[in-house]
C-alpha cells in the first residue's frame, strides 16, 4: 500500500492539507522525531508530515534528528518520501520562486550521522541515481498542470550551516556542477535509500546565495519573504501528486 511521508520544511508542515489529521507522539531507538507526526489522507493517500526543523523552527540544520525522522516514517509504513526544501540558486537560469526537482546531490556536510549502518554491519548502499525518476517525472507533469516554472536535472550540493556561504565558496560550488544549495538534503535522501523508500525533493529557489554581482547576499529574512510567497506552489504540487500514487506501480528500489 502506497503511503506517504512528507518532510516539511519553514512554513511548508501545514496539516491543514490533511483529512482527518491527528497528532502521533513516537519514541525511535535514534531518539524522538523532530516534531510529533501529523498523520491524514489525501484523496484516500495515507499521509504522515513531520516538521524537520520542528513546529517552531527551533532546530538549526545539523541539530536535525534526521535518522530519527525517516526511523519514524518508515516505522508509520512510508514508501514514498516527498520533501520540501529552501534552497540557494547557483545558476542564472533558476530565478528565486522557481522550484527545481533535483536529481542528484553532492554532500558537503562534516558532521552529521548520514547512515543507520554504522554497528553490526556493513552496507554499502548504491547512490548513482539517489532520487526517485519516477516521483520526478510526477512532480514535472504536477507543474506543468499547474503552471509554475520549474527545473529538472539539476544538482543540490548540502553543507552543513547554519551559516550561509562565503562568496568564494559559492563560486566553487557553481565550478563542481551544483545548481542549487541548501542545508538539508544530505542525510535525508541517502536514509531514505537506506530504507527502501522512495525520494522527491521539491527545492523552492528563494535567492541567488552570494555569487551573482549585484545582488543583495542572501539573509535569512529574504528566504522567508519568498517562501510565504512562493510556499502556495509547493502545497498544490502535494495536492496533485499525492493522489496519483494511488496508480502507482510501486517498485523496490534497487
Amino acid at each position: 500500500m502506497i503511503k506517504v511521508g512528507i518532510i516539511g520544511g519553514s512554513g511548508l508542515d501545514d496539516p491543514k492539507i490533511l483529512k482527518e489529521a491527528k497528532e502521533l507522539e513516537v519514541a525511535t531507538p535514534y531518539g524522538s522525531p523532530t516534531s510529533a507526526l501529523t498523520c491524514g489522507a489525501i484523496e484516500g493517500v495515507q499521509v504522515v508530515i513531520i516538521a524537520r526543523h520542528g513546529k517552531d523552527h527551533s532546530i538549526y540544520p545539523s541539530k536535525v534528528n534526521f535518522r530519527a525522522n525517516l526511523w519514524a516514517l518508515k516505522e508509520q509504513g512510508c514508501t514514498h518520501i516527498l520533501v520540501s526544501t529552501a534552497v540557494g540558486s547557483l545558476r542564472e537560469e533558476i530565478e528565486p520562486g522557481h522550484l527545481v526537482f533535483p536529481s542528484q546531490f553532492i554532500d558537503h556536510t562534516k558532521k552529521r550521522e548520514t547512515t543507520f549502518f554504522d554497528e553490526d554491519v556493513v552496507v554499502h548502499t548504491p547512490m548513482a541515481e539517489p532520487f526517485c525518476p519516477n516521483l520526478l517525472g510526477l512532480l514535472a507533469s504536477s507543474a506543468e498542470h499547474i503552471k509554475v516554472p520549474y527545473h529538472t536535472n539539476k544538482t543540490v550540493i548540502t553543507i552543513e550551516g547554519p551559516r550561509f556561504s562565503t562568496k568564494a565558496e559559492s563560486h566553487m560550488f557553481r565550478g563542481w556542477g551544483a545548481d542549487i544549495i541548501n542545508m538539508s538534503t544530505v542525510p535525508e535522501v541517502n536514509l531514505s535509500r537506506e530504507k527502501k523508500m522512495h525520494y522527491a525533493a521539491i527545492a523552492m529557489s528563494t535567492d541567488y546565495d552570494c555569487w551573482r554581482e549585484g545582488e543583495e547576499s542572501v539573509t535569512w529574512d529574504m528566504i522567508l519573504e519568498t517562501m510565504k510567497k512562493n510556499a502556495s506552489n509547493v502545497i498544490k504540487l502535494f495536492l496533485d501528486v499525492i493522489p496519483k500514487l494511488k496508480e502507482y506501480d510501486d517498485i523496490c528500489l534497487r
